[in-house]
Parts: structure tokens; C-alpha cells; sequence
């Protein structure tokens, strides 16, 4: 076998079964690739034209492998590239072949068979094509077999979901936008509780962990959750993240009002501000994402607030908090240590027994927004999130309030999302870690007057205190992952590992593995 013009003897596969290989690309660069991040490796059929090498033109027959594995270039971005090894033993190039393939079955974390889902509508509407452009063929390079379902209006998927026998299959794979990602979310955890015979109307209930990876391919308007859980909106590199079996558990909350289940929750719960913003642009879908910019910039102008009781029970299981500027990454530590502590808390004094022990604190006041985040929320406009120092399983939320204050003031919060300053440190915002928390308007909390006496009273109120606006809004709307909740009055549980992303978290330094210099390949070697 030749690399880089030198014989490579048969017993370097030692250096293989300690799970690297050494990989020429061909730009005589060295580069070491882990078992774990090969996605396949196939025979050649060897074309003298390629390799026109001066010693090997005298041959009469070449044999040849090719390995395809992952590249990790700038920004989190991953790609598919290949090398060719070619020797003149057709018995050593078939051990090579079988050694690797032979270590490839031992990854017993890769899927085999999946089940797709395509939203064709979301977005730009690109989904189908870029399913079948960028996604399956990468799919088929792996052996993966896949079912492919194409939505054909909503819910969809999820009804689809209660249905199918899921539990043949290694994985669901979602093809969307955040949207497509809940509604199939929805369905795996619904499912899962109803074959566990768990009552989800019970906002008190432990959930059964769903323990069936869903893949993220990103093709609609917002990708956030891809976004925060991988670092990038790319199909292709979200399809490798799926190929090569990676794993990232992703904290759930659940949302409930009056003991009836409402929504999962995985990444925005916004009152105010973000819940205006929703459900102004649900009326201008025509316009496309642009509906957002416009919506956002119509609700900055409306200026309003909301007065409301929030009460929450701070989790004081985690080892993080919201402003220690500690970001989430692969691996986390702070995820690993919270789920073991909350972990040992609950099975020492039970669910049930330590939130009646704990005490709730409670808030009252006039709010321009209420955000309760599982993740940081980050996307391309706001690299940084809502909350930077969210993580992903560490059992806990962060509860952002934002008190009201002057409209320079809230732009000014708003900026700073944008840039690398802290967002929360303005005396009119308040951020704590919770594990649970409820909240009810001002307008629910007068229910037992009549109601078109508390409107008149509230509609004069903010007459005066919004005279340029003359307007007559006494409740806002919860914004849930993109989706609108009738109830203002809601309670939202935080349950730690919920669920399963084909993803790994954000990883802290993601260099293009072809860059290590050559003494140091000769020094791990």
C-alpha cells in the first residue's frame, strides 16, 4: 500500500484499531481521521490515468479502496471527502477493505434504518430538493435504508407517529424548519407516553425518555434549534451528524393550564414581546421570513406590556447559572454533573415530595417580555441567543425578564444580542435558572369579577398609559417554538434528557483536521 510514495505495512492496522487512520487526501497533507467520523469504505476500480506515478507505470495491475469520511472545515461547516489507497497485493487491499468495514459494523451507534419526514411547504419550499440532492445520496453512501413520508398538511407527521411501528427504525429524521421539528417531536414523546400508559395532562407526571434520535435536516425560515445543537444550518452537515451516529440529549419542558397539556417546548417560551411578534406575522405568511422583520419592527413601535404573577422554583440541581458566561459544549460537563445531582435528589426524596419541600418564589409587575429558554437560542442574526449560557441537558430554564422600561431602553436590550456585551446586565432585566414556573396575567388573576368590567377597566388603563396607540390589548400570546398558545395563564415543567438529537452539541474548536502540521502526525505515529 503507498502513501505519499512509502510502503505502509499490513501492521499498521494497529494504528486503525486504536481507532484512527492515516488518510492522504491527495494535497500531500496528512491527516488523522477517527473510525467513529468514516462514513464508508468501498473498492476501486483503479484507472491508471489517475495516478501516473513514475516506479508504478511499469505495473500491470493496480488495486485500489477508497475511504469516504467527514471534513471539518470553518464554522462548525462538516463535508463528505474521500481518499484513495491503491497497492499492487490484491490480498492486502482486500484486508485493508475488510478490517475497515469489519470496524465500521462495531460503531453500533449508527443507524441503519430511518424514518423521513419531508414539510414541502416550509420555508423557501426547498425540502424535497434538498432531501434528494444533498441528503440521500450521502444517505445511500452509508447503507442507510430510509422510509420516506413527504407531509401533506399539517400534523401530519405527528398523527403518522402514533401509527408506524417506530421502534423498527433507528431514528426519525425531520426535514424543515423548527416547526416540522416540533410537530415531530410532539409525535415521538406522545407516543411514548401513551405506550407507557403516562397521562400527559398531568403537568406533575414523569415522562418516559424517549430514547429514539431525531435527525434535523434544515431547510425552513428559522433553524434554530439545528442551529444551537450542531452550530450551523447546513443540510449536509446535519446529515453526517446523523451518519456518523451522534448523540446529544436535549431537555423538554412541557406546558400545561388548568391540569390540560398544551405543548413541548425545546427552545423559546415568549410572553410579551416575542408572543406579539408571532402572532402579529401568523396573519402575513404571504410575505415569507420577511414577515418577522416586519412584525418585529411593528411590536418594537407598539411598545406594550403586561402586568402578571410569575412564580418559580429555582433549580438549584444545576452546577451553572445564567450569567457565569459559560457556554454549552460537546460534552458538557455542567449537563453531566446537573442530571447526576438532580438525579440522586429525586431518588432520595422523590418528585412529588421536593417540589412540596422547596419554596416558590414569586414575582408581580408589568412585563415587555417573558422568555423561558431550554438552549441559548442562537441563529445567524443573534449568535450569542437569548441566554448565552444556557445549556442543553442540564434539567433546568432560564426565566429572562425584561420589566417595563423606556423603548430606548428595550432596543438597547435588544442590541445587545447582536454583539458580545451581557444582555442581562441592565437594572430592568432579571435572569434566574428554574426548573418550573408559572404564570398568570392580571387580567386572569380578576376573573372573579366580571369580565366586561375588568376589560373596560383595563382598556382605560392602558388607554393612558399607551396614548399614541390607543390600544385595548390586556393579554399577550405565549410564543412556543414558533407556535401560538391560546392560555396566558400557563405552567411549564422543566424534564431533564427528554429526548435525543443526532447531534453532538457545539463543539469548542471545530479546525479543519487536515491543518496539523506534519511533525506532529510523525510524533503520534
Amino acid at each position: 500500500l503507498i502513501l505519499h510514495s512509502s510502503p505502509l505495512p499490513l501492521y499498521c492496522c494497529k494504528t486503525v484499531r486504536k481507532m484512527k487512520c492515516r488518510i492522504n487526501p491527495g494535497n500531500n497533507e496528512n491527516c488523522f481521521v477517527p473510525i467513529s467520523e468514516i462514513i464508508a469504505v468501498e473498492e476501486t476500480e483503479f484507472n491508471k490515468k489517475q495516478r501516473n506515478i513514475g516506479r508504478w507505470q511499469k505495473m500491470a495491475k493496480l488495486h485500489a479502496f477508497t475511504v469516504h469520511y467527514v471534513k471539518k472545515a470553518r464554522n462548525h461547516r462538516w463535508r463528505c471527502s474521500a481518499a484513495t489507497f491503491w497497492c499492487v497485493d490484491e490480498h492486502l487491499c482486500n484486508q485493508w477493505t475488510q478490517a475497515l468495514k469489519e470496524l465500521l459494523e462495531m460503531q453500533k451507534s449508527r443507524p441503519k434504518q430511518l424514518l423521513v419526514y419531508i414539510n414541502p411547504f416550509g420555508g423557501k419550499r426547498q425540502g424535497k430538493r434538498i432531501y434528494e440532492q444533498k441528503v440521500a445520496p450521502l444517505f445511500s453512501l452509508a447503507s442507510i435504508s430510509t422510509d420516506v413520508v413527504v407531509t401533506e398538511h399539517a400534523n401530519h407527521a405527528k398523527d403518522n407517529l402514533f401509527e408506524v411501528n417506530i421502534y423498527k427504525y433507528d431514528g426519525v429524521v425531520c426535514v424543515g424548519g423548527d416547526g416540522m421539528f416540533s410537530e415531530v417531536m410532539h409525535g415521538l414523546i406522545g407516543r411514548m407516553q401513551k405506550d407507557s400508559g403516562i397521562d400527559q395532562n398531568n403537568p406533575k407526571a414523569s415522562l418516559v425518555q424517549c430514547n429514539i434520535r431525531i435527525g434535523i435536516i434544515p431547510a425552513g425560515s428559522t433553524d434554530c434549534i439545528c442551529y444551537s445543537t450542531v452550530g450551523i444550518s447546513d443540510p449536509v452537515t446535519s446529515a453526517l451528524h446523523i451518519i456518523v451516529g451522534d448523540c446529544q440529549p436535549l431537555d423538554v419542558s412541557s406546558v400545561h393550564h388548568n391540569d390540560t397539556f398544551l405543548k413541548y417546548s425545546v427552545s423559546l417560551l415568549g410572553y410579551g414581546f416575542y408572543g406579539d411578534i408571532l402572532k402579529d406575522s401568523e396573519k402575513k405568511r404571504w410575505m415569507g421570513p420577511m414577515r418577522y422583520d416586519y412584525s418585529g419592527f411593528k411590536t418594537f413601535l407598539s411598545h406594550h406590556y403586561y402586568e402578571g404573577t410569575i412564580a418559580y422554583q429555582p433549580a438549584k440541581h444545576t452546577h451553572g447559572s445564567p450569567r457565569d458566561k459559560v457556554s454549552c459544549r460537546t460534552g458538557c460537563y455542567i449537563c453531566k454533573q446537573s442530571e447526576k445531582q438532580l438525579a440522586e435528589q429525586n431518588k432520595e426524596h422523590g418528585l412529588k415530595k421536593e417540589e412540596g419541600e422547596e419554596e416558590w418564589k414569586v414575582i408581580k409587575g408589568k412585563f415587555l417580555a417573558i422568555n423561558a429558554v431550554n438552549m441559548s437560542c442562537a441563529c445567524p442574526r443573534s449568535p450569542k441567543g437569548l441566554s448565552p449560557a444556557a445549556h442543553l441537558a442540564d434539567g433546568s430554564a432560564d426565566l429572562i425578564l425584561v420589566r417595563k422600561c423606556s423603548r430606548f431602553d428595550f432596543l438597547r436590550y435588544l442590541v445587545r444580542h447582536t454583539n458580545q456585551d451581557d444582555q442581562f446586565d441592565f437594572p430592568f432585566v432579571d435572569v434566574y435558572r428554574v426548573k418550573c414556573f408559572q404564570f398568570t396575567s392580571k387580567l386572569s388573576e380578576d376573573n372573579e369579577s366580571n369580565v366586561m368590567d375588568v376589560g373596560k377597566k383595563r382598556f382605560g388603563q392602558f388607554c393612558r398609559d399607551h396614548p399614541a396607540c390607543c390600544c385595548n390589548i390586556v393579554n399577550s400570546t405565549w410564543n412556543c417554538d414558533g407556535e401560538t398558545l391560546d392560555s396566558s395563564a400557563i405552567e411549564v415543567r422543566v424534564h431533564c434528557q427528554l429526548m435525543k438529537l443526532f447531534a453532538r452539541g457545539i463543539e469548542e474548536d471545530c479546525k479543519d483536521e487536515a491543518g496539523h502540521s506534519q511533525s506532529s502526525i510523525e510524533q503520534l505515529l
